[in-house]
């Protein structure tokens, strides 16, 4: 099996790529590549069994049916926007919801924080792989969503401070805990990236969850949240440790 992470950034020059090959108890990285462009994304999802992207595949219903409700001039007064509360389900999915319930993380907001350009990107890339023919499925397609801090939590590892150059130290200490955690994954010169940039680990990250949702071996929608995940995307975290996974 071959899966591929991409911790996609809102321009090519931060959009980092893994691939890593899974085969009889054991997995390497067979590919990295920062600075990946559109082009490349579609190509490297053709070559995979399961994709995971950390980024949104949608936005919450409540925020798109409150755009349409501004454009038009129509309902707003019926929303309690001057309020936290009153505005936050225009700025929470329902995965993003589960997701906090989970792990205690709050998700990134889609709608109303500093991820808008990349989920802007996101929609691009998804709709280019669906022409393309690729199973785009919001909740379990060939791409899937993932979300790196939430799986190391829930693999009990560090998911915060680890990001930026500052942080090298703390990040090198939290890829060494997740070496041990999977020490059949053979990183190889990659290991020395992910030390040096936060967008190389996370991409490492998505795929290794990739591999989890090939295997069912991530959290899914319940039956009432389907029909909302469709629309909004739903984030897969894993429900075992990363060793279980080769």
């Amino acid at each position: 099996m071959r899966t591929v992470g991409i911790d996609l950034a809102a321009e090519p020059a931060r959009t980092a790529v893994a691939i890593i090959g899974w085969d009889d108890g054991s997995a390497r990285v067979l590919d990295f590549r920062l600075g990946a462009t559109d082009d490349d994304l579609v190509e490297v999802v053709f070559g995979a069994d399961k994709c995971g992207i950390d980024a949104p595949f949608g936005w919450p219903d409540a925020f798109v049916d409150f755009v349409l409700a501004h454009r038009s001039r129509q309902g707003l007064v019926e929303l309690e926007l001057g309020s936290r509360s009153g505005r936050l389900p225009l700025v929470r999915r329902r995965t993003d919801r589960v997701v906090h319930e989970v792990t205690g993380i709050v998700p990134l907001s889609v709608s109303a924080d500093l991820i808008a350009h990349v989920a802007l990107r996101c929609a691009g890339l998804l709709a280019r792989l669906d022409v393309a023919g690729a199973d785009v499925s919001r909740i379990d397609g060939t791409v899937v969503e993932v979300y790196p801090a939430g799986a190391l939590q829930q693999w009990g590892l560090p998911f915060r401070g680890y990001k930026g150059s500052a942080n090298r130290t703390t990040r090198a200490s939290v890829l060494e805990t997740f070496c041990e955690r999977i020490p059949r994954l053979q990183l190889g010169d990659l290991r020395a990236a992910c030390e040096a940039s936060d967008d190389a680990f996370d991409a490492v990250v998505a795929a290794v969850v990739a591999r989890a949702a090939a295997l069912g071996r991530t959290r899914l929608p319940e039956t009432a949240d389907r029909d909302v995940a469709a629309r909004e995307g739903w984030i897969h975290l894993p429900d075992v440790p990363p060793a279980n996974l080769v």
